[in-house]
């Protein structure tokens, strides 16, 4: 469908656009919903898959628009590329693995150790160069103040310590236009780069050796080139690609001129864009007008490359090059959240769908989840620059080693910059380097690591994987990386083998406890395996079941399969430490009769479950329940108890932003503050919040309902050290679960 048509509903543009703003679901840039089908990707791989488990006559349209190829996880390959050296102005590095500017709102807590020590572990790990977020109390006063002396010699600090490990420190420097860039006048301009100027001299002067400017996202650079904000008729205007150049191009002159030319300066920008909002610069007062959207506004490949050939002659060193959706923040730096929903790849997070065949050009690779998708631009970029490119996006050579190998190998990119793997497990590097690929943790895209600001992710932005993120060194978690040996060994009995029982023997272990872990059933994983059946490949969770395995092997826990333990055993073993992680149990629909069935949350996808399907619940469970459905042309209506404030609580803001306007948009109907109140013949009798009745057609009830505890199994028992962790004490998601796992592995 092009932007410029009508949808098949008959209904004028104009009339839909008026709906999108009210309700959050607009034609967008990738057409309704339900739409248009899709064509082949830009790949090096044809094949496609259907979402798991699904019959393709049985999908709906949506389904087929992105379809996805999983075929690109080769591990075999020698990282010969990868490993090799790379040259970055005059720095020197003997890997291709870069860490990118963002992820830690340490800084918050001032010059501390915390900050500190998040950094040296980048560099313990093997990585060489690290760019360093802004952080505003190393740079310059605006009031033109000097900056206080500890804070520069915190800065020196820091370079020397990460320099002990073969290290190298950039930092990157960001800021929103002070005013609208068409308001700024020639003063504005000349302070702003001045003070870009002063920042980079001054982290010289701490030892860092290069700057970073941020012209990409919603950053003063970014408003300049963009001829969606930038609406100046001078020398700074959108008159001309040197113009909309013009303002970081002096930037880097400036710099090179103050700090010398072995004083490296990077930039970061959008190497394509695309309006993924298209309301965003409509409101109700304008829609009975002619409304130009601003999608010929967006900044094509072609602009970009002659914008980064200008930076190049004024002297920039290298390129880093990221998507530039004009108004979904995340999907600048994660744009492979367009694939986080199994079976609507492509979604938008604003209740639309990109076709990748259309959108973006068509040069996004968008059949492999996400993974490397703006490698192929990146490839015309380096065609036409003599500086290293670099590729920003879930850039993981773990995830898929022959993949990554193979587009540096083929001069598509000349480095990788990475946050998520590198946050996940700060080893990354030298574990690849080392061949212990099985010993990585995972990034499972889950987006729980941001929040929003800074301020949001201090407090309360967590990783999945990596139960230390956001929380050691702070009154949240662990005081310190390092596990501290038992000083005195225990017999520790691990009753379940799911992340949070997984994670807790794997610490207990490690830090010298004789650790045994039972399970019922005749695998490891828990609810992980029916997770990623539910979810999909995108959310990694059978690279984090393995994972979890591999570290129990590593740290010698000894594994008892098909065992279901109880009390008499518990105490026949005699135990040191029980540590009970044996899940939750289902919470409850709260009626019964009629001839309606309920179905458990567990048994959904291999039961009948008919046309008309009930979700009870509102959380995670039930939203993916919802959509796995939903994709399978059942008509899903959620019911739930909880309020609207709490629905799908326990995925990431992000996740939820984009599973709720999709599974709205499609027509998913969701009542909160609702009970049933009866079972009928072939229906239910709802009381929602307004205390009114509904009666909703109903073939079978999903019974997704609030888990509940389920710590029964430590009573009686004689072991005074006992403990319940994850679900079967409090029953959330699977970061809460390995957060509690890895606490009281360190607690025993």
């Amino acid at each position: 469908m092009a932007n410029d048509e009508k949808p098949k509903t008959g209904i004028s543009r104009r009339t839909f656009l008026k709906g999108a703003v009210v309700g959050a679901a607009g034609v967008a840039s990738g057409g309704l919903l339900a739409g248009c089908g899709g064509k082949e990707q830009p790949s090096e791989s044809t094949g496609a898959a259907t979402p798991s488990g699904a019959d393709k006559r049985e999908l709906i349209a949506a389904a087929y628009v992105n379809p996805q190829d999983y075929n690109y996880r080769q591990k075999t390959t020698d990282f010969k590329t990868l490993f090799s050296p790379l040259k970055i102005g005059p720095l020197k590095l003997n890997h291709r693995m870069i860490k990118s500017a963002a992820g830690s709102a340490t800084y918050l807590a001032g010059p501390t150790d915390e900050l500190l020590q998040y950094y040296i572990q980048f560099a313990k790990g093997g990585v060489e160069l690290i760019w360093v977020e802004k952080i505003p109390w190393l740079e310059p006063p605006a009031d033109g103040s000097a900056v206080p002396r500890e804070n520069v010699e915190f800065g020196k600090k820091l370079v020397k310590e990460c320099g002990k490990y073969g290290a190298k420190l950039g930092y990157q420097t960001y800021g929103p236009p002070p005013k609208p860039v068409g308001e700024m006048t020639s003063e504005d301009i000349a302070g702003a780069q001045a003070r870009i100027v002063a920042i980079a001299k001054l982290i010289q002067q701490m030892g860092f050796v290069g700057l970073e400017i941020n012209a990409a996202g919603f950053n003063l650079g970014a408003h300049f080139l963009s001829r969606f904000h930038n609406n100046r008729t001078d020398k700074y205007g959108a008159g001309s690609l040197e113009n909309r150049a013009r303002f970081v191009t002096e930037c880097i002159e400036k710099i090179k001129k103050a700090c010398g030319k072995d004083f490296i300066v990077q930039v970061l920008m959008n190497c394509i864009e695309e309006n993924d909002n298209l309301t965003n610069n409509a409101t109700l007062a304008t829609l009975d007008k002619d409304v130009t959207t601003p999608h010929n506004r967006v900044m094509t490949i072609e602009e970009g490359i002659e914008i980064a050939k200008l930076f190049e002659a004024a002297g920039c060193d290298s390129m880093h090059l990221r998507l530039g959706p004009l108004d979904n923040h995340p999907c600048q730096f994660a744009g492979d959240l367009y694939f986080i929903l199994n079976g609507i790849e492509g979604a938008t997070g604003f209740g639309t769908q990109w076709d990748f065949s259309r959108h973006w050009q068509g040069q996004l690779i968008g059949n492999h989840s996400g993974a490397g998708m703006t490698l192929n631009i990146v490839a015309r970029y380096k065609k036409a620059l003599s500086i290293p490119c670099g590729a920003v996006t879930y850039m993981d050579p773990a995830h898929a080693p022959a993949y990554f190998e193979k587009a540096l190998a083929d001069g598509k990119v000349d480095f990788y910059m990475m946050n998520r793997p590198l946050t996940v497990d700060p080893e990354y590097v030298n574990k690849l380097k080392k061949g212990r690929i099985d010993e990585i943790a995972p990034c499972t895209r889950c987006l729980h690591c941001h929040v929003g600001s800074n301020e949001m992710n201090r407090e309360m932005a967590y990783c999945r994987v990596n139960a230390l993120t956001q929380r050691v060194m702070t009154d949240k978690g662990p005081k310190t990386y390092e596990l501290e040996p038992a000083a005195t060994p225990k017999k520790v009995m691990v009753i379940g083998g799911g992340p949070a029982g997984m994670e807790a023997a794997r610490i207990a272990a490690a830090r010298g406890h004789k650790v045994t872990l039972y399970e019922k059933k005749g695998t490891l994983g828990g609810k992980l395996t029916f997770a990623s059946m539910v979810k999909g490949p995108h959310e990694n969770l059978d690279d984090l079941k393995a994972y979890l395995i591999r570290q129990l092997e590593i740290n010698g826990v000894k594994v008892v399969l098909n065992k279901e333990v109880d009390a008499e055993f518990i105490n026949s073993e005699a135990p040191d430490v029980v540590i009970l992680a044996v899940g939750a149990l289902p919470g409850k629909v709260g009626v019964s009769g009629g001839n309606v069935p309920i179905i458990e949350y567990d048994q959904f996808m291999s039961k009948d479950t008919g046309n008309n399907v009930v979700v009870f619940g509102s959380n995670a469970q039930a939203f993916d329940c919802a959509l796995w459905l939903t994709v399978r042309k059942k008509k899903v209506t959620i019911v739930t108890p909880n309020p609207n404030e709490e629905l799908d609580k326990q995925q990431s803001q992000h996740a939820k932003r984009f599973m709720t306007t999709a599974l709205y948009s499609l027509g998913v109907k969701v009542y909160p503050g609702s009970k049933i109140k009866e079972i009928g013949d072939g229906q239910i009798t709802i009381v929602t919040d307004t205390g009114v009745e509904t009666v909703i057609p109903a073939d079978s009830i999903i019974n997704a309902a609030d888990l509940l505890p389920n710590k029964s199994l430590l009573e009686g028992i004689s072991v005074k050290e006992k403990y319940a962790i994850g679900d079967c004490n409090e029953p959330y998601n699977i970061a809460m679960a390995i957060r509690a796992g890895n606490d009281v592995g360190r607690a025993v």
